[in-house]
């Protein structure tokens, strides 16, 4: 399709073939077929948290009715800003630094914060692999040690209530602890009284996660030619083992009373601006949005691939994957009121606990519970693996974009991927003390949550649609498929999505409290300030950069403003090669497609 520069409509024509690479982009790779590239970003996409926090928030804010804001937030935020991203990466064959160095260089330094996220999340993701293969391991032998008491990490108030006698008094049961918690606090993770005291490491936890570090270095050490390879298992094998759990879960006594807790539709909740918030947090967390990993991945692509059609499809299926994890998890917890007669609202817990005590503690009660404990942490491993590859992938095609011609040479890749697997490795073993629990937690909630990737998507939206044009962006899109994604996205990238991004920042800090863990200890005030340093860290390299590349270039304010703001195809060839830009006579004549939907840019 190409417009008519008289009447703005459209007609057929052939798409034209993207303009040759300079050298510096010979050898960079592309995805061997599209197979490759659905797989790998769904891996990017589904994960953990879809097992264990969409449940657990739909159930926590109204049941069904949280559908309504989370459909909402997929249409308005998450589907546009997951299109977008792909679509800038696919258009510039540029990772997530240098696709902003291409079309709008003053922005660049959103590429760097999110990849220092990247960094933050790929240490920290990783323990809760590291934490499952450790499930995995004890799961072979005679019985689950988290099933029962008499163990040496156990207390005198260990009860274990599917074979507790009956006659104990209703006291005795309410200062019980259950085995699987006490397996989980005392011989997993032996965990410390605060953040304060760090304590030692965890040896078997540490070789757990070297382990770890192993198998994602050889899945991603040869670039995508590996990591697409590698999706084809660890992106469809969880689907299975989601679906027999789902099976397992249904025919069990009880699922259906936990499937309608799951699900029973409270409509007062509607009214709460927590429930508006958390649909938009888990939307931006659940699709990965900010963190470069769509722009990298779609960067693979062939310039006239369907991006459009791919990302829509691949949205969806992120959140079906959600709500159907919630079926398999509820049917179980059902299962356990029916067998010990355990409110569901005493359990139904978000984060690591619904992996590491609830669900196991609900396969000790299966027939056969070594074959279902080893099928769930099987499957939690591989969603967690996944995000894992495509992290670092997204790590390493930057760090290529930027130095193509030293890292596309040789095995200077290889090792570099080594240096820094080897590096979060090292720094992951704070994450795997005796303390490391209350640091991992303070890194989730203050890094690597909604509310530092909110800002980073504002961003995105503001730069592209108000700098670079949401119009002229949309034609670029229009050329590379062939033809009009839905007007909706434009308005989206305009309107949309940064009222609801920077809203919904606004709620999270009228609404901030203190940090705790287990809802019974609360952090210390240094730790939470050390929490907000390190994001500030992240997304304070957005403002700085503007500073800095307005200080180097020439001319005046004005002048280096709107130079900074213009694509680099725009400028004359004297000016691409300006510091200020990035950019050297090597790099200055890398070409985008060129369109004749370029609007006039917005100055």
């Amino acid at each position: 399709m190409a417009m008519n520069g008289k009447n703005g409509t459209y007609t057929a024509a052939v798409p034209s073939k993207h303009p040759q690479k300079p050298k510096e982009q010979e050898g960079r790779g592309h995805w061997g077929t599209k197979a490759e590239f659905i797989l790998t970003v769904m891996g990017a996409i589904i994960g953990p948290g879809n097992v264990w926090r969409f449940p657990y928030l739909c159930y926590r804010n109204g049941g069904g009715v949280f559908f309504i804001p989370y459909i909402l937030f997929m249409l308005t935020c998450g589907i546009p800003l997951f299109f977008l991203e792909t679509a800038l990466g696919q258009y510039t064959s540029q990772g997530g630094i240098t696709c902003w160095r291409k079309i709008c260089p003053l922005f660049q330094g959103m590429g760097y914060a999110s990849h220092l996220i990247i960094a933050f999340s790929a240490t920290s993701y990783i323990i809760i692999i590291t934490w499952a293969f450790f499930y995995l391991f004890l799961s072979f032998g005679a019985e689950l040690p988290w099933a029962t008491c008499g163990h040496e990490w156990n207390t005198d108030s260990c009860l274990d209530f599917s074979h507790s006698n009956l006659s104990l008094s209703l006291t005795s049961r309410l200062n019980a602890t259950l085995p699987v918690v006490e397996f989980w606090e005392r011989r997993v993770l032996q965990i410390s009284s605060g953040i304060e005291e760090v304590g030692s490491l965890r040896w078997e936890l540490v070789l757990c996660l070297i382990l770890t570090w192993v198998i994602c270095y050889f899945c991603v050490w040869k670039g995508i030619k590996s990591t697409g390879k590698a999706a084809f298992f660890t992106a469809t094998f969880p689907f299975l083992m989601l679906l027999v759990l789902l099976i397992r879960g249904v025919t069990l006594p009880g699922a259906m009373d936990g499937i309608i807790y799951y699900l029973y539709p409270d409509i007062s909740r509607l009214s709460d601006p927590q429930v508006w918030m958390d649909a938009g947090t888990q939307i931006i967390f659940s699709y990965a949005i900010g963190l470069g990993f769509l722009t990298s991945l779609g960067s693979y692509n062939t310039y006239n691939n369907d991006c459009y059609r791919d990302c829509f499809y691949l949205c969806l299926l992120n959140s079906a994957t959600s709500i159907v994890a919630g079926f398999a998890i509820f049917s179980v917890l059902g299962f356990m009121t029916y067998e010990q007669g355990v409110d569901i609202s005493e359990v139904a817990q978000s984060g690591p606990g619904l992996a590491f005590i609830v669900y196991p503690r609900a396969v000790a009660m299966m027939p056969m519970p070594q074959v279902w404990s080893v099928c769930f942490f099987v499957m939690i491993i591989l969603l967690g693996l996944d995000s894992q590859f495509v992290g670092l992938e997204c790590l390493m095609t930057s760090l290529s974009d930027l130095f193509p011609t030293y890292l596309r040479q040789g095995c200077r890749r290889e090792l570099l991927l080594l240096a820094i697997c080897c590096t979060c490795c090292l720094l992951g073993f704070s994450l795997v003390t005796e303390g490391g629990m209350y640091l991992l937690q303070l890194l989730d909630h203050h890094v690597c949550s909604g509310t530092t990737l909110l800002l980073l998507a504002l961003c995105q939206s503001v730069s592209i649609a108000w700098v670079y044009g949401a119009d002229r962006f949309y034609g670029n899109i229009s050329d590379m498929i062939g033809y009009r994604p839905y007007p909706l996205m434009k308005y989206c990238w305009s309107y949309i999505t940064p009222f609801i991004c920077f809203g919904t920042f606004i709620f999270s800090i009228v609404k901030y409290s203190p940090l705790k863990f287990s809802n019974t200890y609360v952090y210390p005030l240094w730790a939470n300030i050390l929490g907000w340093f390190i994001a500030t860290t992240s997304l304070s390299l957005v403002p700085l950069f503007v500073l800095y590349k307005i200080m180097q270039g020439k001319g005046t304010l004005r002048q280096r403003f709107l130079l900074l703001c213009q694509p680099i195809d725009d400028l004359p060839l004297d000016q691409k090669c300006s510091p200020a830009l990035g950019t050297s006579d090597t790099t200055a004549h890398t070409e985008l497609k060129p369109s004749s939907h370029m609007g006039e840019l917005i100055q």
